[in-house]
């Protein structure tokens, strides 16, 4: 069986100091830097931690103020595990589970070269498909969409552009986990009313180096703009700034 992920372990830890009354119900609990020092890990561990808890119904997240604890019990979530062929299941600890910054860093590992290899290989046609979802990205905007589409079609359409159907499965399946109910409510509590204009304009600078066929600028626009998401979900929840 696959040991608890550390933002589990911290989870878990704080969940019995709700239990045993450490934390009191209606009091906030200490900052994220705080806990990160107590525990030793990091505030990135820490906030997926956070996360999780308010999903499943232990903590409430106020931008600004910071972190209660919640009058009621928790919710239960699970987590499903995908099919494997019977003679591997004993080697393998598989699991579905990829918290919102794990599914962040392998995407700024893997679409920064992913976009340059698609500058030197795209077709035509390809190129007519990344400018259709870039498009499609700028009408959700301007629709005020919630499920933002366009955004990750764009995403997709690059990594299809690279002629690597293991990049392209590598892409759909990462977008795929983003919008899981953790990742949601991350984007909920972090994101800045004007950042689907900033992703915008990266995914303009993306469109123009992937159109002059430009594989280091691709690369460095994909990377800035993978960048920019990290940096705005960091964001202190006690500061909301």
């Amino acid at each position: 069986m696959e040991s608890d992920r550390v933002y589990q372990r911290i989870a878990a830890s704080i969940r019995e100091k709700i239990l045993n009354n450490s934390y009191p119900v209606s009091s906030r609990i200490p900052p994220e830097r705080e806990l990160a020092s107590q525990l030793q890990v990091s505030r990135t561990s820490v906030r997926e931690a956070i996360i999780a808890l308010e999903v499943s119904g232990w903590v409430e997240v106020r931008l600004g103020s910071g972190v209660y604890v919640r009058q009621r019990g928790p919710a239960q979530v699970n987590h499903a595990d995908p099919p494997v062929h019977p003679k591997l299941l004993p080697h393998l600890a598989m699991s579905t589970e990829v918290t919102p910054f794990e599914l962040l860093q392998a995407r700024l590992l893997l679409e920064p070269e992913i976009a340059a290899l698609a500058a030197g290989r795209r077709s035509d046609e390809q190129m007519q498909a990344i400018k259709d979802a870039y498009l499609m990205n700028v009408q959700d905007n301007l629709n005020r969409s919630q499920d933002h589409i366009g955004d990750r079609l764009f995403h997709i359409r690059i990594a299809e552009a690279a002629e690597n159907g293991a990049y392209a499965f590598f892409v759909r399946y990462l977008l795929g986990k983003q919008y899981t109910e953790l990742f949601g409510r991350l984007q909920q509590l972090y994101t800045p009313d004007d950042m689907p204009l900033r992703s915008q304009l990266e995914h303009h600078h993306i469109l123009l180096a992937l159109e002059k066929q430009d594989a280091d600028g691709a690369r460095q626009a994909m990377h800035a703009h993978l960048t920019n998401v990290i940096r705005i979900f960091m964001r202190s929840v006690e500061s909301g700034s």
